[in-house]
């Protein structure tokens, strides 16, 4: 169901594991971009462009118009469509908007109102890796 490390494109290390925390009393409001983990407990407002894992946790609130992430699990609320390699929706979760994936999960009790897609390959749109531009010769 899931991709093994192996299938990963060579030299793209995508993080499985939370980096940072948008606290429960925290209301944000601008851009969450980068390589990392992120783990939304609070209020966000704005766009999402992640590569590696997107949690939002249980009280986290996120519109969002277009979240890209390698991994997205939704165990808040998300008004705003999401692509992401791997989708999982717990049984808390709740999602008003489409969903783009390669795999998608849900628990009972979760909510979706909006379409899935199932894609064989997925390219998230996230351009090449800071590092990899980083080691890129010079033209």
């Amino acid at each position: 169901m899931f991709r093994k490390a192996a299938d990963r494109h060579a030299g793209e290390e995508v993080p499985d594991r939370v980096d940072s925390v948008l606290g429960p009393a925290i209301a944000w409001q601008g851009q969450i971009s980068g390589t990392g983990g992120v783990r939304i407990e609070g209020a966000f407002d704005g766009a999402i462009a992640l590569r590696g894992l997107l949690v939002i946790g249980p009280q986290g609130r996120v519109t969002c118009e277009h979240m890209r992430a390698v991994t997205v699990v939704v165990a808040g609320s998300v008004k705003g469509n999401i692509t992401a390699q791997r989708v999982e929706i717990t049984r808390s979760g709740r999602v008003w908007g489409d969903v783009v994936t390669t795999s998608f999960s849900t628990e009972e009790g979760a909510f979706l109102r909006g379409q899935i897609r199932m894609e064989e390959e997925l390219d998230l749109g996230l351009g090449p890796t800071p590092e990899a531009e980083a080691q890129a010769p010079e033209a």
